[in-house]
């Protein structure tokens, strides 16, 4: 079992910067396939990207590629999203999400076993 807490989210100006952090806690991130999901008002909940466990890589939507980057730093158990070139439409409420599943079902937010509480991401015009 693994406890996940988000934390780095705020407000921002449109083509400004953000990092966000995901404390892992109850077992090591690397275990897990750790994803990045996103949630506006009156949206559903989608993938942002995921960074597969034991380093295998990341992966990310079409709408945030080039501009998001997921890493992970083993010492302190912690995820990150660098989001830069921030758009209004990057707006959401941003939540990390681990599974141990197959690699294959690391798109697929219902596989998502464990979350976090989210954090809010504002980007104004």
């Amino acid at each position: 079992q693994v406890f996940l807490a988000e934390s780095g989210g705020g407000l921002v100006q449109a083509g400004g910067s953000l990092r966000l952090s995901c404390q892992a806690s109850g077992s090591t991130f690397s275990s897990y396939h750790m994803g990045w999901f996103r949630q506006a008002p009156g949206k559903e909940r989608e993938f942002v990207g995921v960074i597969r466990r034991s380093g295998g890589g990341t992966d990310y939507a079409e709408s945030v590629k080039g501009r998001f980057t997921i890493s992970g730093d083993d010492a302190k158990n912690t995820v990150y999203l660098e989001m830069n070139s921030l758009k209004p439409e990057d707006t959401a409420v941003y939540y990390c999400a681990a599974h141990n599943k197959a690699a294959s079902l690391r798109f697929m937010v219902y596989q998502y076993d464990y979350w976090g509480q989210g954090t809010q991401v504002t980007v104004s015009s």
